[in-house]
């Protein structure tokens, strides 16, 4: 097995998250989560029905933001809420399917979808994978990236109310292929602050946004990638 396919030592097996194709395999678990957030940003949302005040946010944030940026601080949680791995980067999104992913620590990783491939990179690998965006995406919430369809029509959405500064809204995938049994958008001041997400396992994977900046103008090349010399590339 290839090395980019494997987890690096002290970092727990994952389950494949929600892609139904192999592209999350090439995922390191810090990585993988990546996927779910992208699904979800990238829908141009459909017809969610504006009821409590996270739902709204939601319907807002799907029905006017076309560009998105942030830091993040993303933790893995296991079963009895101990943090099992930590890391943290940047994210760059436009809508439909243009998206930018950039783990910083504990190690680097780019994951670029630039509305045709995906790619995914490893810096000290010095590995590359790529596959046609089309062809990874399948009947899962990974089809959001594709910006057709509802999100009512993948999602099951509830209301949970303020907890805190927070406004919650939790999505239950309608169909369990997926590999995230719930997930959960916290939401400030109308922005999109915090998102957990719950596997078979029992895991929680905790993203923490900060620095968000709505409808901004995002370069062109952020949303490209062309592999450095010497770097092994992997074609799906």
């Amino acid at each position: 097995m290839n090395a980019m396919y494997t987890c690096r030592k002290g970092a727990k097996d994952a389950k494949s998250i929600f892609y139904i194709s192999s592209i999350l395999n090439t995922l390191r678990p810090c990585g993988r989560f990546f996927y779910l957030f992208i699904m979800v940003i990238l829908l141009s949302l459909g017809t969610v029905a504006a009821q409590a005040a996270a739902t709204q946010d939601l319907q807002r944030f799907f029905n006017k933001v076309q560009r998105y940026s942030a830091r993040f601080d993303q933790v893995t949680l296991d079963e009895a809420l101990n943090p099992i791995q930590e890391s943290s980067g940047n994210l760059w999104i436009e809508r439909p399917g243009k998206f930018r992913w950039n783990y910083t620590v504990p190690y680097e990783q780019h994951i670029v979808g630039d509305g045709k491939q995906v790619w995914v990179y490893d810096v000290e690998l010095k590995q590359a994978a790529v596959r046609r965006m089309q062809g990874a995406l399948g009947a899962t919430p990974a089809i959001l990236l594709s910006g057709k369809g509802a999100l009512d029509g993948v999602f099951a959405i509830k209301d949970l109310g303020r907890q805190g500064k927070l406004d919650w809204v939790q999505l239950t995938p309608k169909k369990s292929d997926g590999g995230f049994e719930i997930i959960r958008i916290g939401f400030e001041k109308g922005g999109i602050r915090t998102l957990e997400m719950v596997d078979g396992f029992g895991q929680t994977t905790r993203v923490t946004l900060r620095d968000a900046r709505e409808n901004i103008r995002i370069s062109a090349d952020k949303f490209s990638f062309q592999p450095p010399a010497g770097v092994d590339v992997i074609q799906e």
